[in-house]
């Protein structure tokens, strides 16, 4: 097995590059977006064939520090997309944002299969990325918990199809506050997650419940079913990572510790399943497991996302930009937490939505939403 791995120094490509070691899989190309000093030091350790710095300003510096070495230094969005069409085992997509989608598309029609962290591509994209997938024939893998966990249960379904799904959420660090209480969040307060340790931008979008939303109109893409089959369930835990519920009544979950390195692994080895260093469930040491239902008055940006499948088209996209700007300003402290769902929701309810879009109508309504968000925000 060889992969190839885009995002390789943010939290989801640091665990990836933890499964590579521990299994030798080779990696044959590393990209990040401006972090030269890591990426350098992981293509000295895993020699890749190319690394590309998705910040252009950056790739003078990336070179000069590779210069002594054979591996081939690119940039940009062309870089990274050159990269997916490299021929290989898996590509990895674990790049955070929008930038994901395009490099989807070029991996799928080089006919690489696709083990996906980056939900943006499937949220924004839709169609564009279940239609390309198909006709290529290639296979797109979840990386994401939740994802992987309803992938999981479908294994073993003998072609019996689900009638519900079950999503987990860990209720993020604000769990039980009302809009009163989350007046004056900060960002640190919003990057302190009770059981998982990720990325900045994900962390903020667990507090806002948004990741949730966007999960929904994952899954809806990722299996195949209405909005309507799929039911958020706040657990605590973090234990059950989702499940999904058959004609019969019978529900079938997955259980695990809070490692990511599980779903990415199985991921990159699919259909077996290796030795993985995180450490095994003890349902003794658990205790208790619970479940509540999620707030969406307090938390608007769940509500966005649910009403952007709803509504189809570039809606998803529009909720997805206008949420990466909003999170954005706040992690700059430019807005308050609150106001990352107000102006959500105000981006769904005041732009253009273009119904079965093109790539360019997909792009536009991405442009359409930072520029709402600049404006509501006065940045």
């Amino acid at each position: 097995m060889d992969i190839v791995l885009l995002g390789s120094t943010g939290s989801i490509g640091t665990q990836t590059l933890d499964v590579c070691r521990a299994h030798n899989i080779k990696v044959k190309a590393l990209s990040a977006n401006r972090n030269t000093e890591l990426l350098e030091a992981q293509a000295r350790e895993f020699h890749p064939e190319c690394v590309c710095v998705c910040d252009e300003s950056r790739f003078l510096d990336m070179r000069s520090r590779l210069a002594d070495t054979d591996i081939k230094v690119l940039c940009g969005m062309e870089g990274l997309c050159e990269l997916a069409r490299l021929k290989c085992g898996r590509v990895v997509n674990a790049v955070v944002g929008m930038v994901g989608l395009l490099p989807t598309l070029a991996a799928a029609r080089a006919g690489n299969d696709i083990a996906l962290a980056n939900k943006e591509t499937l949220v924004a994209g839709g169609s564009l990325v279940t239609d390309c997938v198909r006709e290529n024939g290639v296979r797109l893998l979840p990386i994401d918990s939740e994802h992987s966990a309803i992938f999981q249960c479908l294994m073993g379904a003998m072609g019996n199809k689900l009638s519900k799904i079950i999503l987990t959420a860990s209720g993020g660090p604000f769990f039980g506050k009302n809009r009163g209480e989350l007046e004056n969040v900060t960002v640190e307060q919003a990057l302190k997650h009770p059981n998982w340790s990720m990325g900045a931008k994900i962390t903020v979008d667990s507090a806002t419940l948004i990741n949730k939303g966007l999960e929904l109109i994952e899954a809806v893409r990722l299996f195949d079913v209405s909005p309507e089959q799929v039911e958020i369930v706040v657990h605590r835990q973090s234990i059950i990572h989702s499940a999904v519920e058959f004609d019969d009544g019978a529900v079938i979950a997955q259980l695990g510790t809070a490692d990511m390195r599980i779903p990415i692994q199985l991921a990159l080895t699919y259909p077996e399943r290796l030795p993985c260093p995180a450490k095994k469930l003890s349902l003794f040491d658990v205790g208790a497991l619970t479940f509540d239902k999620a707030d969406e008055d307090t938390f608007r940006c769940l509500s966005a996302a649910k009403k952007a499948v709803a509504a189809g088209g570039t809606a998803p996209c529009l909720v997805n930009s206008a949420n990466e700007a909003a999170v954005a300003l706040f992690l700059e402290g430019k807005i308050k937490f609150l106001e990352i769902g107000d102006i959500v929701t105000e981006a769904l309810e005041t732009l253009k939505v273009v119904q079965a879009p093109t790539i360019d109508d997909i792009m536009s309504a991405k442009a359409a939403a930072e520029a709402f968000v600049a404006l509501r925000a006065k940045v």
